[in-house]
């Protein structure tokens, strides 16, 4: 039954998107990485979700919810924040530049050498911090829902080219080469439109799922009495781990909301092209205002199947030593009936799909558009740029496939991706809002600006004895990022103040698409900034 129900699910999605999608025009670059701009706002929604809701989220903030409780809701419920300030400021300038890529916008504002550096930044992050991340996360997230091991029948060492090696190994291996074999083929032979079809089918079903995960969750810890029963005993045995307010000895102290938190949900919601790319794609800009709040308000319900399913899972499982990122796992396979195991199963892989899926084509978009055209074939055609995408997504999955089993051993893969996304969030960040800003901040400027907060964060992670200096400096990473981008920030006023921009800039109207705003934007924004400051509260003790 398992089985049955994995293998029917993915067949429906897949076939579904297949019909819905299969006259779209891919030949043309604006078609293959930007659905040739008629996404509409449910689309939109769903796929910025989905893109969002991996296996690094379900698995990885699930994992730092058994390790620090409710307090790790931020990274959901701060997220809300971003997404209205893309909404209101970013998406309108994004969409009037009509550009395909962050790095082309900082080409339009700075010149080609700052498109060139951040344009390698992002690759190479991408190909070697987020691809293995999601695949690793998503091999060991489903590896432990369907327990590979007993079903496999791998419960002892195999022997490989005379290596003896230990069958976790073996199954971590064997499903990320699964995974990364399905997600270049989608992204291969399909367009953005494509994937974000496939995206809001599959975030449908994950939804349900996710609910469903909480509601046998619950039944559980009151042993059949009810879902509010259960939530009632869960706050009773653990008073702590229901606290919104982060301590000092947990990942995200409450003050880190206000610096480091902050500056990674927006870089993450409005500047990161694996996810915005999506709203790239938008018909109009009313339609991507829509799809931006929208997700906005499914993201405030990610607490109650982001963070709640890791607290219950401490409840059930804490005294049995399981470890951070085997605890949503663990609690699925736990709970839920065989039936509906395979097609959660197959919900979570198509969540996995969705992330590797949006980073391969963001990379294609990156490679093809900024390093193609504008280093290796200028007068290429739109069909030769989409060929070289397409090649080139191939090349990244094999490279990610080989790398991803080896991040094994990390203790809480969610907090490592935080750590490594710091490095290039926080300067492209800068330099992106700087330039937003402030029209007589010159190219070397912004250039320079990026180089210097690379290293600055880089030093801090990987030279010997710089992280304890640091650490007694600011207390938290997060503090750190704050001071690393104001000192960005003011790097770049300071230069423009001494030697601005002989013309300031101004960005032109360069896209096809209508961009009136939609009337609704402002009050929607206010209900959702509301809510996240009485989800807060509500649960709130200092």
């Amino acid at each position: 039954m398992t089985l049955l129900s994995f293998l029917g699910f993915t067949i429906f999605a897949a076939v579904l998107t297949f019909f819905i999608t299969r006259r779209d025009e891919k030949g043309s670059t604006e078609g293959f990485f930007l659905g040739g701009r008629s996404l509409t706002y449910p689309v939109i929604a769903g796929s910025l979700l989905l893109t969002n809701l991996s296996t690094e989220q379900m698995v990885g903030l699930n994992g730092a919810a058994f390790k620090d409780g409710l307090c790790v809701m931020a990274w959901e419920v701060v997220a809300v924040i971003a997404l209205v300030l893309m909404a209101l400021f970013f998406l309108p300038k994004f969409l009037k530049a009509g550009i395909t890529t962050v790095p082309q916008f900082l080409e339009n504002r700075f010149d080609r050498s700052t498109q060139t550096l951040a344009n390698m930044i992002f690759l190479v992050a991408y190909a070697f911090i987020l691809i293995p991340i999601i695949l690793y996360s998503g091999a060991v997230g489903f590896a432990q829902m369907l327990d590979l091991k007993n079903l496999t029948g791998i419960t002892e060492p195999v022997s490989l080219l005379g290596t003896s090696v230990d069958p976790d190994t073996v199954i971590l291996w064997g499903t990320v080469f699964m995974i990364g074999i399905m997600g270049a083929l989608y992204s291969r032979f399909g367009g953005l439109k494509t994937l974000a079809t496939l995206d809001t089918i599959n975030g449908v079903g994950l939804l349900v799922g996710g609910f469903m995960i909480v509601w046998f969750a619950l039944n559980r810890v009151s042993d059949g009495e009810g879902v509010l029963k259960g939530f009632q005993m869960l706050k009773e045995a653990n008073p702590d781990r229901l606290n919104s307010i982060g301590t000092a000895k947990t990942s995200v102290p409450f003050s880190t909301l206000f610096t480091g938190v902050a500056l990674l949900n927006l870089f993450y919601w409005c500047t990161n092209q694996q996810i915005i790319q999506r709203t790239f794609g938008a018909s109009s800009l009313a339609e991507g205002q829509k799809g931006v709040l929208l997700t906005g308000l499914l993201k405030l319900l990610g607490p109650i199947y982001l963070v709640l399913p890791g607290i219950v899972a401490y409840h059930l499982f804490a005294k049995d030593g399981i470890a951070n990122d085997q605890a949503y796992g663990t609690l699925v396979r736990e709970v839920l009936p065989s039936h509906l195991t395979g097609f959660f199963a197959a919900v979570m892989i198509g969540a996995i799909l969705s992330s590797f899926n949006a980073a391969l084509n963001s990379t294609s978009a990156l490679f093809s558009i900024g390093l193609y055209h504008h280093v290796i074939n200028p007068r290429g055609t739109d069909e030769q740029m989409v060929r070289a995408a397409k090649i080139f997504v191939v090349c990244i999955a094999i490279a990610a496939m080989c790398t991803a089993p080896l991040l094994k051993g990390q203790e809480s893969i969610f907090a490592y991706l935080q750590d490594m996304n710091a490095i290039y969030f926080i300067p492209i960040f800068a330099v992106v809002l700087v330039g937003m800003l402030h029209a007589r901040v010159p190219a070397r400027a912004a250039y320079y600006a990026m180089l210097l907060g690379l290293v600055m964060i880089a030093v801090k992670y990987f030279v010997p004895g710089v992280a304890a200096v640091v650490d007694r400096a600011f207390v938290y990473n997060f503090h750190f990022l704050g001071f690393v981008f104001a000192t960005l920030v003011v790097f770049m006023l300071a230069w423009g103040a001494v030697a601005p921009r002989a013309v300031p800039w101004k960005l032109e109207t360069a896209t096809p698409i209508d961009m009136t705003p939609w009337k609704g934007a402002p009050l929607a924004s206010l209900v959702l900034i509301v809510i996240v400051i009485a989800i807060y509260a509500a649960f709130a003790s200092f």
